[in-house]
């Protein structure tokens, strides 16, 4: 590490064990929400044992295994050798008593959802916390729980923290050895203190500092890729998405004028988005961005295609295509930035030891040739997604850059239902924006997790003024979410629907009904394609 940065953001870290948990990844947020640095890895990765060697402590997931099973997911031996302050939660609090010598049984009652916990004896990580008092005047935390098995005798040195009636033991500990177990889940909200319950196991147990902070990562980037890349030029694609403006904005920090931004313009865009993005980068920010208009491009190719993969495939490829006859054109350029975030690289590494269940296709410039022969650039792969815009806020870039819903890669291309047109996306692009100008004025936009329009390529009948007119329709979809796995379509006042589709229909001319999406997922899917 370059020794003018002020602050080591690596210095204290947390090894975080994966157990197949649909929260593991909660969990690194939050332990970074703290403001300490942590990894994720599979429980039974062989880079977690050197990467175990220099941690401040240990975070054991849950996961959807029992462990009286027959080959079910262990704790490796080295995880005890570190002397370090252990954390387990669910199946690693089980894991950890089955490990240690104690017993774990399948449950008589099951506890899923909400449940209150007493504490029944003083501890380090609970103390003073609770969130009332029950009857006998023991204090309560009101916590969240999804567990079918539970621990029924303690490992040898081990003591009872806290019960519930139907959980004996649903939180451990030995405090001499620093570790801890609990049954319920404190990186969810619905666990009222969970924050502050992880918050005193990295900073009191395992005596972290909270160094891992906006401006102490731009700090650390800034020094990684001056060293990096030297005095040698980089190009970067420009989408004006939130990951891609983020890495335009620290590179240009870090190397000024040695970054050349590429944004290809496919005529997929919302409306007026590519004016914004060069005003934003170009003229307020001083980067240089080569745009290269290439609608025409883009809606030939689209031609007679229906099919959405077909379509994506079109739409990626050609992108690829252009970006390498612009990055030919820079000489010297040796380096490809590109906006690879950390879940990134978590599935990336699933993949690579087939453990990975999915794996999406990411829409960051990937795939290009090898005789381009540039070496990569990712400031952002240890950041998640909130991280990424909480650097884009520290930066002063837009508000309605960093923090706009998701957009998919192909643009509208996967929001015209069937073959794309320019008619098609010029009708929805206006459509959309009148969708969007509203939730904000109403401010609605940001209570819901993601909203747009889909074009549908059908004509429906219309009454305007005294004549009959036969018009094409569009949906509004706006959803509810918080992994983006399930969703549920959002509640919006039927005021404020009547009044975009009052403003959809009067003000474009070629659209004649507005419907409204109230589907979930699952069984639907976010976007239509």
């Amino acid at each position: 590490m370059n020794s003018s940065v002020a602050t080591d953001i690596h210095s204290q870290r947390i090894l975080i064990l994966d157990y197949g948990s649909q929260y593991t990844q909660l969990i690194a947020r939050r332990v970074r929400e703290i403001g300490v640095y942590c990894e994720i890895f599979s429980w039974d990765a062989e880079t977690a044992q050197a990467y175990a060697q220099n941690v401040s402590g240990i975070i054991l997931s849950g996961g959807p295994e029992s462990v009286t099973s027959e080959d079910t997911p262990h704790i490796p031996d080295y995880i005890f050798a570190t002397s370090v302050p252990i954390l387990g939660i669910c199946y690693g609090m089980q894991a950890l008593a089955n490990k240690l010598g104690g017993e774990v049984s399948e449950a008589s009652e099951r506890e899923f959802g909400f449940a209150q916990v007493s504490i029944v004896q003083n501890n380090h990580l609970f103390s003073d916390l609770y969130d009332n008092k029950n009857q006998q005047g023991q204090a309560c935390l009101d916590v969240w729980m999804s567990h079918g098995d539970k621990v029924t005798k303690l490992p040898q040195g081990f003591s009872t923290i806290a019960s519930t009636n139907s959980a004996q033991h649903a939180a451990i500990a030995d405090e001499d050895k620093r570790i801890y177990g609990l049954q319920f889940h404190p990186e969810v909200t619905h666990t009222k203190k969970g924050k502050e319950i992880l918050e005193r196991f990295l900073k009191d147990i395992c005596q972290c500092k909270a160094n891992w902070t906006p401006t102490n990562i731009i700090e650390d980037i800034v020094h990684s890729v001056r060293d990096q890349v030297g005095s040698e030029h980089v190009i970067l694609g420009l989408s004006g998405g939130v990951d891609s403006s983020v890495v335009a904005a620290l590179l240009h920090k870090a190397i000024g004028q040695q970054l050349t931004c590429i944004f290809v313009d496919n005529g997929l865009l919302r409306l007026h988005e590519g004016d914004q993005v060069m005003q934003t980068f170009s003229q307020h920010m001083g980067v240089k961005v080569i745009r290269v208009d290439a609608e025409h491009r883009f809606l030939a190719a689209l031609k007679n295609i229906n099919d959405p993969e077909q379509k994506r495939k079109k739409i990626g490829n050609l992108f690829i295509e252009i970006f390498e006859e612009e990055a030919r054109k820079i000489k010297d350029a040796r380096w490809l930035a590109q906006g690879t975030i950390y879940p990134d690289v978590i599935e990336s590494a699933a993949a690579s030891t087939g453990k990975a269940h999915l794996i999406k296709s990411h829409h960051n410039v990937g795939g290009l040739p090898d005789d381009m022969e540039l070496s990569l650039v990712e400031p952002l792969r240890e950041l998640f997604k909130d991280e990424v815009r909480r650097l884009g806020d520290e930066m002063g870039l837009p508000y309605e850059m960093i923090h706009r819903h998701p957009f998919p890669g192909p643009g509208l291309g996967v929001r015209i239902l069937g073959e794309v047109k320019k008619e098609y996306a010029d009708l929805l692009r206006r459509a959309d924006n009148i969708f969007i100008q509203e939730l904000r004025k109403h401010d609605l936009y940001d209570q819901v997790s993601q909203a747009f329009t889909v074009f549908l390529p059908v004509k429906s009948v219309g009454v305007m003024g005294d004549g009959r007119k036969y018009q094409y329709v569009v949906s509004l979809r706006a959803v509810e979410t918080i992994d983006f796995m399930t969703a549920r379509w959002a509640h919006l006042p039927y005021d404020f629907l009547d009044l975009v589709s009052r403003r959809i229909i009067n003000e474009i001319d070629g659209i004649s009904r507005v419907a409204y999406d109230i589907s979930g997922k699952p069984p639907a899917t976010i976007e239509w394609e």
